[in-house]
């Protein structure tokens, strides 16, 4: 159990706050200031209340970044899509610059490979961009296949959030952002639906969408099907 709280703080208050005095310390002094001990202390409570609500340091910040990640995104309205494929894409992407720009600590943690197993904040990202990309396959604008458009946007936004990092923030030309994105865009768009211009690869990617949804056919031969698919549009 929790340490007792002579004013009665319940579980949830005691996570929330040592989620937000942990966020406060990656802000102001950076990943070597997190530590169990210095978040403990200044939270108020003993450290293996820490250990028990999160497991380890790893799990506390992967809270942080759920936390502040969910608090960036509410103030940009950006939870509800527009209703076009194209433009949540976007929205995305300059959400993904936004945030990491803004959240230079955090970002370069979650993006570190030396922390070995992905975060789960940066899997529901991943999640995020997955379905945003299938929904602009749906409509037929896809050129590459669904895996190869999620990396190359994951790939470029992440190269693109370190590269601003990596120059002082009066030196950084955030036009590279937009440069960038519309590379990435060119690469793997269509210029129209691709049932409408009859683009071979572009329609197997469309086509592939559904294919899941095809009840008439068997497990095995939805598949088959989903693997022609995938090796027509490699192209």
């Amino acid at each position: 159990m929790l340490d007792s709280r002579p004013d009665g703080t319940s579980r949830r208050e005691v996570r929330a706050n040592i989620v937000a005095v942990a966020a406060r310390l990656l802000h102001d002094a950076g990943p070597a200031a997190v530590t169990t001990r210095a978040v403990a202390q200044a939270a108020g409570v003993q450290a293996p209340t820490i250990y028990r609500l999160f497991g380890d340091k790893d799990g506390l910040l992967d809270a942080v970044a759920e936390q502040v990640f969910a608090t960036y995104v509410a103030e940009k309205s950006l939870v509800a899509g527009t209703g076009d494929p194209l433009e949540d894409l976007h929205r995305g992407w300059h959400a993904h610059i936004g945030f990491g720009l803004a959240n230079p600590a955090l970002f370069g943690l979650l993006t570190d490979p030396a922390r070995g197993t992905r975060s789960p904040a940066a899997a529901a990202g991943l999640e995020v961009l997955r379905a945003r990309v299938h929904r602009v396959a749906e409509i037929g604008r896809l050129r590459v296949t669904e895996r190869r458009a999620i990396d190359l946007i994951h790939a470029a936004g992440t190269g693109v959030v370190l590269t601003l990092l990596a120059a002082a923030p009066a030196d950084r030309d955030l036009e590279v952002s937009d440069a960038m994105y519309d590379t990435v865009m060119r690469a793997i768009l269509t210029d129209v639906p691709a049932l409408a211009d009859d683009g071979p690869i572009a329609a197997a990617v469309a086509f592939r969408t559904v294919v899941p949804e095809l009840e008439l056919l068997t497990d095995h031969e939805r598949a088959l099907l989903s693997e022609w698919l995938d090796r027509a549009a490699r192209g």
